[in-house]
C-alpha cells in the first residue's frame, strides 16, 4: 500500500476529560469492565502523559 502524501489535519492531544467519556462508554458496552488492551485504556494513557507534559490534558481547557 502506498503511502499517501495528502497532509493529515493537526492533532489534538487526548485531554482527562474525552479519555473518561470514552472509558465510560466502553465500560457501559462491556458490563462495567475495560479491558487493559483496549483503545479506552490507550487513551486514558495518553491523557495521563499529556496531563504530566506541562499541565496540558486536564479538560478544562
Amino acid at each position: 500500500m502506498a503511502k499517501s502524501t495528502a497532509k493529515s489535519p493537526a492533532r489534538t492531544p487526548m485531554t482527562t476529560a474525552a479519555a473518561a467519556r470514552i472509558q465510560s462508554a466502553t465500560a457501559r458496552a462491556n458490563g462495567g469492565k475495560v479491558a487493559s488492551d483496549s483503545f479506552a485504556a490507550r487513551a486514558l494513557s495518553a491523557a495521563a502523559h499529556n496531563a504530566n507534559a506541562g499541565g496540558k490534558g486536564t479538560g478544562n481547557q
